[in-house]
């Protein structure tokens, strides 16, 4: 049974089935669904209802349905009624009928409504890949805020709206949301803010906010929308179920406007980087998930996986280099991105099978998002002590569970990237304390990428890393790491890997996106600043007007 059928109870009861088919008498209570196809509900008047025999349905409204009905198509009644919503199974029209200069339907009365149980007022939730943009505008000149819709009611909704935007949440009159759906519907409603929480980590604020002035043709948009919503999110959660049809407002509309969305406002570097933020906000949205008591989802995992993959194997470079342009993202996040991309790009050197790299991306985007499930405050300490230390290292055993839906990942691909990750040759690993002979090699490889991609960013209790520093750290302890791997990872991506900060002899700064074939600087890209790479990169310099700068003199840490 999928989430949007739990919702709805049958009601049989004639007198409590007559009180809530009054309400579908006034005006703007009805409309009608044909089963067959996937169109919005049309408007309909319900005139008059004979309990236990008929409905006289009015259809001025739609004449040009008559000729469908007229021929016994299925449809349904849907309206709302005390905050709830109700719905009648199929029913067909019996005849049609013009009557001063109406158009009049008649048709049995249903054995039965179908009611979707409310709490106070019932809020539709998306689920992860559901993507729905919203524009917050005052009544100022201040431009307007973009964002992303959480969850719809008939009262109101909720949306994550840039941290900056705050300040906004204060004005004393309605606040105008438009809402951005995939495939190009818009809608407008005033509301007010009713409540916020801010997360610092991921630059956001949640905001609640009440709808102000529905009229009832909102109204009904909204029911629709909440309607269309819940069905999505049930087809989303049954993806075997091939009779749930997806919803129209769902479809990408390839001649809509760019989509909205808190990132779409966002600058990326690189037009590689801003397609990785998308993958990004999946895992975002997927943290929120995890805190909320959730598992991982399969499906949404699955595809991002092959998205991920899709740009490897269009372009490694430009995606290794995107790895380091993400800084407005969480660390978590940024983190197993940055080990997903590393790791699959120098363990699939050979002909590795398409689905184990699938499965190797997907084990390394999510391996540490279990720290999201650690006590607050614990990942910003400066120092730990045992207790906290033991405390951190849980994080393994919290998020093995969370990952039982994906059964499409190799048992031996989790246990090697997200189980084993933190194990260490002597035994100083964890979280089983396992010794060099029962660490495979690719558990080896990965534990070796997960510590080159920590220590490249900062953390709160040090600064991130030179590059020549870490890889000093690897050769340096032979007794924790697998020095075959540490050289090869060394030689695979340079001494300068792409997506290194370097200082030329001339003081000039600039980003390394690409390697010669013996792993120089065969790309890079001028900047003035010393901080992560974004919109305000200089000249790309190749060839012979990179030659003339030399070669770089050292490379500047920069926390990405």
């Amino acid at each position: 049974m999928t989430d949007a059928q739990e919702q709805y109870n049958r009601v049989t009861a004639p007198v409590e089935m007559e009180a809530l088919l009054e309400s579908l008498s006034q005006p703007g209570g009805a409309s009608l669904k044909f089963d067959a196809d996937d169109s919005n509900p049309l408007p309909v008047l319900v005139t008059e209802q004979v309990p236990g025999k008929f409905l006289l349905l009015d259809i001025s409204a739609i004449r040009e349905a008559a000729s469908e009905l007229k021929r016994g198509a299925a449809f349904r009644l849907l309206g709302q009624s005390r905050l709830q919503i109700l719905r009648t199974p199929p029913l067909v029209v019996e005849e049609c009928q013009e009557a001063g200069g109406r158009m009049v339907c008649r048709c049995p009365y249903p054995t039965s409504l179908e009611v979707l149980q409310r709490r106070e007022t019932f809020r539709a939730r998306l689920r992860l890949g559901m993507e729905v943009g919203a524009i917050l505008r005052g009544s100022g000149d201040e431009p307007p805020v973009q964002g992303d819709l959480k969850d719809l009611s008939l009262e109101g909704c909720q949306l994550e709206l840039p941290l900056a935007a705050a300040s906004r949440l204060a004005s004393p009159l309605p606040l105008e949301i438009e809402l951005c759906f995939p495939n190009g519907t818009r809608f407008v409603v005033a509301a007010n803010p009713r409540h916020r929480v801010a997360d610092a980590e991921r630059q956001l604020v949640r905001v609640g906010f009440q709808f102000a002035g529905v009229n009832g043709d909102q109204e009904r948009q909204l029911w629709h929308f909440v309607r269309e919503i819940e069905r999505e999110a049930a087809r989303q959660a049954n993806v075997t179920d091939v009779s749930l049809l997806p919803s129209l407002l769902f479809q990408n509309d390839a001649a809509a406007q760019a989509p909205v969305s808190r990132r779409n406002v966002q600058h990326y570097a690189t037009p590689m980087a801003r397609r990785l933020a998308r993958i990004a906000g999946y895992l975002d949205a997927q943290l929120m998930e995890l805190k909320d008591g959730r598992s991982l989802d399969s499906v949404q995992l699955s595809r991002y996986a092959d998205r991920l993959l899709a740009l490897h194997d269009e372009d490694r470079e430009a995606l290794l280099f995107a790895t380091r342009c993400l800084n407005r993202e969480p660390l978590l996040v940024r983190h197993g991105l940055g080990v997903a991309v590393h790791l699959v790009d120098l363990a699939t050197v050979g002909n590795m099978p398409r689905g184990v790299r699938k499965a190797l991306l997907a084990c390394a985007m999510v391996h540490d998002l279990g720290k999201a499930l650690l006590p607050e405050g614990l990942l910003d300490a400066t120092a730990l002590n045992e207790t906290q230390r033991a405390e951190l290292q849980t994080h393994v055993a919290l998020l093995e569970p969370r990952l039982a839906p994906c059964q499409w990942l190799a048992a031996s691909v989790v246990d090697a990237v997200v189980v084993r990750i933190n194990e260490r040759l002597d035994g100083s690993g964890y979280p089983a304390r396992l010794t060099g002979g029962r660490l495979g090699e690719l558990t080896r490889l990965a534990s070796i990428v997960d510590v080159v991609e920590a220590m490249r960013r900062d953390r709160p209790d040090r600064p991130a890393w030179k590059i020549s520093a870490i890889y000093r750290y690897l050769l340096g302890h032979p007794e924790r790491f697998d020095q075959p791997w540490v050289k090869r990872y060394i030689k695979y991506f340079g001494l300068l890997p792409i997506g290194s900060l370097v200082r030329f002899p001339g003081g000039e700064l600039g980003w390394v996106q690409r390697l010669d074939g013996q792993g120089r600087p065969a790309q890079v890209q001028l900047t003035e600043a010393i901080e992560p790479p974004g919109e305000g990169l200089g000249e790309m310099l190749r060839g012979e007007r990179l030659a003339k700068l030399g070669g770089p003199v050292e490379e500047v840490p920069v926390s990405v």
